[in-house]
């Protein structure tokens, strides 16, 4: 299959200091990508070069074939879904969604039909016309996405989109954002450095660090074959210490139920 987004030695230099050394990767279309790594690994530079809002030191990025390295952030096709969710508080859901195509010659007729149209696909229909202070979290991360899939984007970026939700919102929000991906069958890359969150998403996972991809691989595959200590520490031993942690509160549990004696054994 042709690849959707290609990188090519991807360097970004700042104050003389390489953030991006020489990153190379693609996307397929229709494929959910994980960029999974710590705080300040890269993974958000390479999102804004992507974007268009930051000018790379060096390497090529082609679109469908196409080189995009220097197009500006509107022509590159691609949405992005911020982690703060930048919605203008003083609108509805609605005039929020609106708002974009209202400054887009090709869609701008269709804006209120075309809005209304996405507010329903992502459920969202009964809080139209409420402003985003009166929405949950999950709500108005769902406004936000909303926002861009109305914009028709071949790509779609998420950074961090769910860091600021509670446990409970970022599970539900995760299945929710698989069926918007499957409807509306977007290319999505996802930035984050949950691991949990990368294996449950994605068809592939780019696991990074100090500027570098460490391994890119299907998530079985990450967890079967990690390319080395780094991978095997980040992603394999910090989820094995969440399950762990996970079983230990459930046997005690599952200890304390009535009809159980000690041990957790039926009597």
């Amino acid at each position: 299959m042709a690849a959707k987004l290609e990188v090519r030695d991807l360097v970004q230099v700042f104050n003389k200091q390489e953030v991006l050394r020489g990153i190379s990767f693609s996307v397929r279309d229709g494929e959910f990508l994980s960029i999974l790594g710590p705080s300040g690994c890269g993974k958000t530079t390479i999102l804004r070069v992507l974007m268009g809002l930051l000018a790379p030191s060096a390497g090529v990025i082609l679109k469908d074939g196409q080189d995009i390295t220097g197009l500006p952030a509107s022509k590159r096709g691609m949405g992005i879904v911020f982690q703060n969710y930048a919605l203008f508080q003083n609108m509805t859901v609605l005039g929020n969604v609106e708002y974009a195509l209202r400054f887009n010659r090709e869609l701008r007729g269709q804006a209120r039909s075309r809005a209304e149209s996405v507010i329903s696909q992502v459920g969202l229909t009964e809080h139209i016309r409420k402003k985003p202070y009166k929405l949950s979290g999950g709500q108005q991360q769902r406004v936000a996405i909303a926002r861009t899939l109305a914009m028709n984007p071949e790509i779609i970026l998420f950074d961090e989109p769910m860091s600021a939700l509670d446990a409970a919102t970022r599970l539900l929000l995760r299945d929710e954002l698989k069926e918007i991906q499957k409807k509306f069958r977007s290319t999505m890359i996802y930035i984050t450095h949950d691991q949990e969150e990368a294996f449950s998403l994605s068809d592939r996972i780019m696991v990074m660090d100090c500027g570098i991809i460490h391994q890119i691989d299907a998530p079985e595959n990450i967890i079967q074959n990690p390319a080395n200590d780094f991978v095997r520490d980040f992603v394999i031993a910090n989820l094995r210490r969440k399950i762990d942690s996970l079983a230990k509160y459930i046997n005690a549990a599952e200890t304390g139920l009535p009809g159980r004696g000690a041990g957790g054994k039926t009597p």
